[in-house]
């Protein structure tokens, strides 16, 4: 943790520092299933992500800055799932794409499925789906870009507070 960590900022750099983090989400794919299919469909111009400051593909998780897991997760997986998220590096995000890895979604039931990756690791934002559509996951990002913006990094860090998480859909 740097000075710029420990210390409340003056609401002006504040302002710039968030500003900063919400246009320049890193993204990491976990994709485990047919969600990450259509996470892929997320690279196309119709769905262009990178004019709001999302780049999909991070080189892998000390780049990332927003992990995305999508499809099903089964115990053999987590704790892959759980190593590439402590490879990240603070403050880092999760979005948990699609009802298997919500919930564990048809295969709920399964004696190797995960019942969710919140679990495993903390989730900022849930996009529900049996698969969701790119425009829930871009509804998503942008909840999520709103909360970044306004989050105190100081407080975040410091005392490990995580506000509750965004249910895409749920507002409506």
């Amino acid at each position: 943790m740097g000075l710029v960590d420990s210390v409340e900022l003056p609401q002006p750099i504040k302002f710039v520092f968030n500003w900063g983090r919400k246009y320049s989400l890193w993204v990491f794919n976990f994709g485990l299933a047919c969600c990450a299919i259509e996470f892929i469909a997320t690279s196309m111009a119709r769905h262009d992500f990178i004019r709001l400051g999302v780049i999909p593909f991070a080189h892998g998780p000390r780049q990332a800055d927003l992990l995305v897991v999508s499809g099903t997760l089964t115990d053999k997986m987590a704790p892959a799932l759980q190593r590439l998220y402590q490879e990240m590096p603070e403050p880092k995000y999760v979005i948990s794409f699609g009802s298997c890895s919500n919930c564990g979604g048809p295969y709920w039931d399964s004696y190797s499925v995960t019942k969710g990756v919140d679990q495993i690791i903390p989730v900022d934002v849930y996009v529900p789906g049996c698969p969701p559509r790119p425009e829930a996951l871009l509804n998503g990002i942008m909840k999520l870009q709103e909360r970044i913006g306004s989050e105190s990094l100081h407080q975040r860090l410091a005392n490990g507070d995580r506000p509750e998480p965004i249910v895409v859909g749920a507002d409506a």
